[in-house]
């Protein structure tokens, strides 16, 4: 199967400018291709990294990658399709695109006939006249081409200011210096970015006669079609400090019964006939999860490394009593309890295994929480309480301060000491 067809089994092209060509391309040359990132927030996010792994996906394939992080384009943002961004100080911008440039950097090779290239657009724009750029790339832009695009369309009875009206031509001209200095003839992004991928193929046509090509990804979407992003619910970065490889792990374990397939195709390197076979024993024991623990490793490997992925995957199996919760780090604990009901205690003094049960709300009441001690269903740390009056103590905390109880075998939640209420 060539690398094109292949792209389209995993789902992975939504548009393409002239597809017959572009395959011709990618099956039978070497093609230099750029894809951008703007650095709107601290880190990129897991939409964002459908790209990179498309780019490396690309460049294994034998192209050759140029990851451009958007200096000068993050200073203004690209249109939003509901209200104006807010313009961030370019102090906080540009030390975002060092962040996002050792983010992007991992996912590619530096070395070899195809070496990734990274870019900064802010080279190309900071001297750049503002009557050069009118004259220059300006002239080249139709207002009623660019009044059709949909955000802006979207934006017309709210208001959209010039600023934002005008980054299709910053992106285009990306494409148009890339073109020039590294002979860029591919912009891959998401389909979101359709308008803005054509506007840059048409700059290139009208200002040096050549063709070039873009293709969009689709937008990694939830089962009702909401998006992923840094401004919806549910965002997913990439940095372990942002989201944990704990909670990275367990938002791709957790993936909708009707999504995983969707997903390893477009984000794991695995093969046609192991998704396959992964499909064919996700329908006939869905209640196994192979599919989706086969794409939370597959990721959590890549993003954050093998040994994370099994710190990841040992806090999962311990908080449901498979594993020595002792053997976790204050770090894994943290991630682990975000994700769990809690209660915060300032201090441990006088608190019984009740208050711990009731506190949480893995119980309902007080008096459910002794009936749940009386028929042995309640548990510290993974040991059985028979006593309904236990006094916790210090020597029971885990690391960082962590009590993490449990009613039954699934129900969990867990106090945090020496954090004030959160009321």
């Amino acid at each position: 199967m060539s690398l094109f067809d292949d792209l389209s089994w995993r789902g992975l092209i939504a548009h393409s400018t002239d597809p017959e060509a572009l395959k011709e391309d990618l099956d039978h040359g070497q093609v230099t291709f750029y894809v951008g990132f703007d650095p709107t927030a601290p880190s990129l996010h897991m939409g964002n990294l459908l790209q990179l792994i498309f780019a490396r996906r690309l460049q294994v394939a034998g192209h050759r990658p140029i990851l451009l992080v958007g200096g000068s384009t993050g200073l203004i943002g690209d249109p939003r399709q509901s209200s104006e961004r807010n313009l961030n100080p370019q102090e906080l911008v540009h030390s975002w695109v060092e962040r996002i440039r050792s983010q992007v950097a991992k996912y590619v090779s530096f070395e070899g006939d195809n070496a990734a290239i990274l870019a900064n657009n802010y080279d190309w724009t900071v001297g750049l006249s503002t009557l050069d750029f009118l004259r220059n790339i300006g002239k080249h832009f139709s207002v009623n081409r660019m009044l059709d695009r949909e955000v802006v369309r979207t934006r017309l009875e709210t208001g959209i200011s010039y600023t934002e009206f005008s980054y299709v031509l910053l992106q285009s001209l990306d494409y148009l210096e890339l073109h020039r200095l590294h002979g860029a003839t591919l912009q891959t992004g998401g389909s979101d970015q359709w308008g803005n991928l054509t506007a840059g193929v048409e700059l290139i046509r009208r200002v040096t006669g050549d063709k070039a090509h873009a293709l969009a990804t689709p937008l990694i979407t939830k089962a009702d079609g909401t998006k992923y992003g840094k401004t919806e619910s549910g965002t997913v970065w990439l940095d372990p400090n942002m989201t944990s490889p704990y909670a990275f792990h367990q938002f791709f374990l957790n993936a909708e019964d009707s999504m995983v397939v969707s997903y390893l195709k477009a984000f794991t390197t695995r093969s046609h006939e192991e998704i396959e076979a992964l499909e064919r024993e996700a329908n006939e024991r869905p209640q196994d999860r192979v599919a989706q623990r086969a794409l939370a490793d597959d990721l959590t490997d890549l993003v954050h490394g093998e040994s994370e992925r099994k710190d990841a995957t040992n806090a999962a199996r311990a908080v449901f009593g498979q594993a020595d919760l002792r053997g976790l780090n204050a770090a894994t604990l943290q991630a682990v309890s975000d994700g769990l009901p809690r209660a915060n205690w300032e201090s441990i003094e006088g608190h019984t295994i009740i208050d711990a049960l009731a506190d949480t709300g893995i119980v309902s009441s007080r008096g459910a929480a002794r009936r749940a001690i009386a028929e042995g269903g309640a548990y510290l740390n993974n040991e059985r309480i028979t006593d309904p009056d236990f006094v916790l103590s210090l020597g029971d905390a885990l690391a960082g301060g962590v009590f993490l109880v449990r009613r039954g075998k699934k129900t969990v939640g867990v106090v945090r000491l020496g954090v004030p209420n959160e009321e």
